[in-house]
């Protein structure tokens, strides 16, 4: 099985390979207490990422260690790239833009990313 986060037009995305989550976080970090992201995170070999070079937008602010990607079209952000504290890459999947995600079904878990 596998899912796909996309931006609104379609031009970015993610494919993560496995079932969808029954868990996921919130973060009140500024950007995703704005955006309303609701996060899971994978190793980054779990994801396949299409992305046009001129399409994809990076944003990081802070220790600037996440990428936070979005659609230079439509302005959703359907992934963010960058390291677990462990240093290890991985993905951090907006799910959100999961659309057979149903997300009343998650799990909700609140981290404090604005203390980071």
């Amino acid at each position: 099985m596998s899912y796909t986060s996309t931006c609104h037009c379609g031009t970015i995305g993610a494919t993560i390979a496995g079932d969808l989550p029954a868990e996921a976080m919130t973060c009140n970090c500024s950007i995703c207490r704005r955006k309303g992201t609701v996060l899971h995170f994978v190793p980054a070999d779990a994801a396949s990422l299409h992305a046009p070079a001129d399409k994809l937008g990076d944003y990081r602010f802070g220790k600037n260690a996440i990428h936070h990607h979005f659609c230079m079209d439509c302005g959703c952000t359907p992934f963010a790239t960058g390291t677990d504290p462990q240093g290890n890459a991985m993905v951090a999947v907006n799910l959100r833009c999961v659309e057979d995600c149903d997300l009343d079904r998650l799990k909700l878990t609140a981290v404090d990313g604005a203390s980071f």
